[in-house]
């Protein structure tokens, strides 16, 4: 449930142990860490940091207990399999928009390996250690004034482009108007990111699907979705507009939907065109 929060391997803004769970999390009041147990009477959670109460009360909310699946049916075999093999599957919300917009913004167009190289390092070098008696090497992403702070040059060595650096200084600029949008929720919620220019129907789908668990949002423009639902639904590679039609009896849940076929086992073929790896530290 909690899988897509994670950006790759090695990230430093969570941690898993045998029976637990870290995150951290920028919020109005600072930084928090976040430490989720799990016993025989249910989940129990402590949180560290300037933020520690606000954490504490998205817990019900990142653990999937605001999630609606009323409406939803699996009309598709593969679907309905992934509902078999995940029964208690619901979508996280973790009700704070920035720390899952910044990783949205590096995953635009490149390879998500470029991505979480990039996450890894501005968290580690411009972020702040977790609060509390966190795993070490725990680290919280940078919050806005931390981000703008950056410097031209350390955003290159970061593997940041001019694109997407423009795109995260312009969110950092609005921020806490950004936070707005949890509030919205659905199409309007996601409308309201796009008022920043550089954030588009992917990114915002990206946040929604993570920060309010909107359940409808279908990352439009993703280099690999159309193809894995293509295959799922109907046998062949879809482009974008193919999907929407293939995912159209799951309208009010189509992201829903692709995080059933994630769980029956449905991923990109291993062979084909992939994004090329580019490394722009090196330009």
């Amino acid at each position: 449930m909690l899988s897509p929060l994670q950006r790759g391997k090695g990230d430093p803004t969570c941690a898993y142990g045998p029976g637990e769970y870290w995150r951290t999390a920028t919020t109005a009041r600072g930084a928090a860490t976040l430490r989720l147990t799990s016993d025989t009477d249910g989940i129990r959670a402590r949180a560290w940091g300037a933020g520690a109460s606000l954490v504490l009360e998205t817990v019900p909310d990142l653990l999937g207990a605001a999630d609606d699946a009323h409406g939803f049916d699996a009309v598709h075999d593969v679907v309905a399999r992934g509902v078999r093999t995940a029964p208690g599957l619901r979508l996280c919300a973790t009700r704070r928009v920035w720390d899952v917009l910044v990783a949205a913004i590096l995953e635009q167009k490149v390879t998500g390996r470029e991505a979480w190289r990039s996450w890894r390092e501005l968290c580690r070098r411009f972020g702040s250690a977790a609060p509390g008696p966190a795993p070490e090497g725990l680290r919280v992403v940078p919050d806005p004034t931390q981000l703008r702070a950056i410097r031209d040059w350390e955003w290159h060595r970061a593997g940041v482009d001019g694109a997407r650096r423009k795109t995260l200084l312009a969110a950092a600029s609005v921020a806490g108007s950004l936070e707005k949008a949890v509030g919205f929720g659905g199409v309007e919620g996601r409308r309201h990111l796009r008022h920043v220019p550089g954030i588009g129907v992917w990114t915002a789908a990206e946040v929604a699907q993570r920060a309010w668990g909107d359940p409808d949002a279908v990352s439009i423009g993703d280099y690999h979705l159309p193809t894995i639902v293509g295959l799922a639904l109907t046998g062949s590679p879809l482009d974008d507009d193919g999907m929407l039609e293939a995912l159209a009896p799951y309208e009010g849940h189509r992201h829903r939907a692709v995080r059933y076929m994630n769980a029956a086992g449905v991923s990109r073929p291993r062979f084909g065109p992939r994004m090329p790896v580019r490394d722009y530290r090196s330009r």
